[in-house]
């Protein structure tokens, strides 16, 4: 067995190759460095004259040396500088801060994956890196090639250092690891790109690869996730409780791993102290490859457990925090519906659980085509049914948009989300037949004074959407997604944004003033403060600062909650003054 040492356990990040010319400069082959300085010196014979060029010089060469003289360092200066001999004869590297360096005391690691680097490893490195998602059986093989090339070359194979990448993804048990595994995009991807021959080491056919790679191109993230086996994931990844990712990170130890980096396959701090906790087990606790796994089906969570697990998984889901961009509709209409004296608590109770639950069966259905969560239900109807058994069809209609609407926002054939339609979509939904459906709801008539609410309310719920996208707009353009950002620019994304936050309070100033909406809806105004907000922050995102939009959405979602609670406090105040 090849030598180990249990005391170094990291969590890892990236790494860095190193050309050959340089192990070959370590190593003292002069006719190497001297081909590289030959071809330098062809390529870059201006450069190799002094730093303050002589009187006789050409005026362009002191132009190339740039204003105060300095002469920019060549790519392959480099290796020319790491190639040069000490007195003695070794090379030598310079350092950042000009100190000499023997290369003889810098530790070169190989980062190939394939045999002739291994090969190299062997004769020259000082160490070998392997690459993520490396099975056990594909590192032994690597590792008896390089062992192999340095007992030919008469070194020890056990002073050749070997780390490398083990991605990890931990949670309270492997069964829950496994899921969450399988929705993550980069996993997906990773296990959609394996080549034959690393399949076949770990004993799996290319067949299940291409149909992983057929789903992950058309983008059915789902069915690709599904696609994947437990044992596929288990022979590339560690995946697991604490525990058992240090179990798993002993076992590749035992392979011949001297020192196994835990890189944490999501991205969060939550995952980062599980994977150092898991790296603190591996290297002060005793773990072994013979300890006895627990079978999934015997691994239990504790009642407190599966609740925290199951309320979580719904808030992320039906993101309550979101919920204003409805209950403030509903509000409204109900507001207008006590303004003119026609409101019912029974109704307008049942209109804001109806409006709540559309939301979230939006969101829902959000979530299940961004591909996060597997959720494949949608909320209860009986709210709905009420309402039609009280004012008949022209409330089905009027449910009947907002579910099309909803529903098409983001599952397919339309995906109104992923283009240009999303804006207008979500004003329509959001303000105009969310308040007047729902002063319909509550007083079975149609009024304009709820049409002249739901403008200002439509153009702030549309904001939120667009600063949305509009500080989304490069990943968005990368994804091939076609919002009214990606299409027209930053510039114009700017404008509509601005456009939107301002005309709220622009139509809510023009209702007042053509008799619509009373005096006291003016009470919104109160909100102007949010509003310069955002315009200062619109315009620093317009010169190019990201972090000033950075969190633009949920700021514009606190100026629609503002504004739309002191316009239902103002028509409310209204109403009780006109008895």
């Amino acid at each position: 067995m090849r030598r180990v040492g249990r005391a170094r356990a990291r969590v890892g990040d990236r790494v860095g190759l190193v050309p050959r010319q340089l192990l070959r400069a370590r190593r003292g082959h002069v006719r190497e460095r001297g081909r590289l300085t030959r071809r330098r010196d062809r390529r870059r014979t201006r450069r190799a004259e002094p730093v303050h060029a002589p009187s006789g010089a050409h005026r362009h060469d002191d132009q190339r040396a740039g204003r105060d003289g300095a002469r920019p360092d060549p790519p392959r200066a480099r290796v020319r500088a790491a190639a040069a001999p000490r007195p003695d004869g070794h090379p030598v590297r310079a350092g950042r801060r000009g100190h000499a360096h023997a290369l003889d005391d810098l530790p070169i690691y190989v980062a190939g994956y394939r045999s002739p680097m291994m090969v190299v490893a062997g004769q020259e490195g000082d160490g070998y890196i392997a690459r993520p998602a490396e099975s056990i059986p594909g590192l032994r093989k690597l590792l008896r090639v390089m062992d192999r090339s340095a007992r030919e070359a008469g070194r020890d194979p056990d002073a050749i250092d070997v780390a490398g990448y083990l991605l990890t993804l931990v949670d309270e048990t492997r069964r829950d690891a496994l899921n969450r595994a399988k929705r993550e995009a980069f996993v997906i991807y990773m296990m959609s790109i394996l080549s034959d021959v690393t399949l076949k080491r770990a004993g799996f056919e290319p067949a299940l690869r291409d149909r992983i790679a057929a789903a992950w191109r058309a983008e059915d993230y789902t069915t690709a996730g599904r696609l994947i086996p437990d044992d596929l994931l288990d022979a590339f990844i560690l995946c697991g409780t604490r525990r058992e990712v240090a179990e798993q990170a002993q076992r590749y130890h035992e392979a011949g791993m001297d020192l196994p980096l835990l890189q944490p396959v999501v991205q969060d701090d939550a995952q980062t102290h599980a994977v150092l906790e898991a790296a603190l087990l591996y290297g002060t606790v005793e773990v072994g490859s013979a300890t006895e796994r627990v079978a999934l089906a015997a691994q239990k969570k504790t009642l407190a457990q599966s609740a925290r697990d199951r309320i979580g998984a719904w808030y992320e889901i039906a993101r309550p925090f979101s919920f204003t961009a409805s209950t403030v509709p509903v509000a409204a209409g109900g507001a207008v519906a006590a303004f003119t004296g026609l409101f019912d608590w029974t109704l307008f109770l049942v209109a804001l659980v109806g409006g709540v639950c559309l939301h979230i069966g939006t969101n829902v259905t959000n979530e299940i085509y961004d591909v996060r969560k597997g959720v494949d239900t949608i909320v209860s109807p009986r709210a709905s049914a009420y309402l039609v058994s009280v004012r008949g069809w022209p409330i089905v209609a009027l449910g009947l948009a907002g579910l099309i609407g909803g529903y098409t926002y983001t599952a397919p054939p339309f995906q109104y989300k992923f283009g240009s339609f999303g804006i207008p979509l979500v004003f329509l939904l959001m303000g105009p037949l969310m308040v007047v459906g729902s002063y319909y709801a509550i007083t079975g008539e149609f009024d304009w004074r709820a049409v002249a609410v739901s403008l200002p309310v439509g153009f702030l719920v549309a904001a939120i959407l667009h600063g949305n996208e509009w500080r989304d707009i490069s990943e968005d353009a990368r994804a091939g997604a076609r919002t009214f950002s990606v299409r027209m620019g930053r510039s114009a994304a700017h404008w509509l944004y601005v456009a939107l936050v301002v005309g709220a309070y622009l139509a809510l100033s023009a209702g007042v003033a053509v008799g619509l909406l009373p005096t006291w809806t003016l009470l919104a105004m109160l909100s102007l403060p949010l509003l310069v907000r955002q315009i200062r922050s619109s315009e620093l995102g317009a010169t190019g600062q990201q972090r000033a939009i950075a969190m633009i959405d949920l700021e514009t979602a606190q100026l629609h909650a503002a504004f739309g609670y002191l316009l239902v406090a103002g028509l409310v105040i209204a109403a009780v003054l006109a008895r």
